[in-house]
């Protein structure tokens, strides 16, 4: 059997030096935008939603599709998009964060300052308790009358 010819230049291996800790060291994703759980569920919707709509593309079925729409539909804390997208609001105006620990904070719904630090570490050194607690107040107080 002859080897198939190579369709796509090699990927760049990280060395794992991927961490989220007191210091972010998210590596190839350092500058990508991280999405939360909501987002990523609406996004998956909306895309296979128009895939069913145009009938010209397939939408995915197999394993790792279905279980990652169940893990978004049950982890997901915001599955109305107004909701979803009053958080994105709110966290996108928290310029002092990286993009990734705003998703954090807009997926795990910290009920307090010190759960969020213990949970995203990097934020310890970025905001006061206090500065911290208010805007977590702010997203449950959305998330319990939207």
């Amino acid at each position: 059997m002859s080897a198939l010819p190579r369709t796509a230049r090699e990927k760049e291996h990280t060395l794992g030096d991927e961490e989220a800790g007191t210091e972010l060291k998210l590596g190839e994703f350092e500058h990508a935008t991280a999405l939360t759980l909501s987002e990523a569920r609406a996004l998956m919707n909306v895309i296979f939603e128009h895939r069913k709509d145009v009938g010209k593309y397939k939408v995915p079925d197999n394993q790792v599709v279905t279980k990652t729409q169940s893990y978004l539909e049950v982890f997901s804390r915001f599955k109305q998009q107004e909701t979803a997208q009053a958080i994105e609001r709110i966290l996108v105006q928290q310029t002092d964060l990286t993009s990734f620990e705003r998703a954090q904070l807009g997926s795990l719904c910290c009920d307090s300052a010190e759960e969020a630090k213990t949970l995203i570490p990097s934020l310890a050194h970025k905001r006061t308790d206090e500065d911290l607690q208010e805007l977590l107040e702010e997203i449950t107080r959305l998330r319990q009358f939207l």
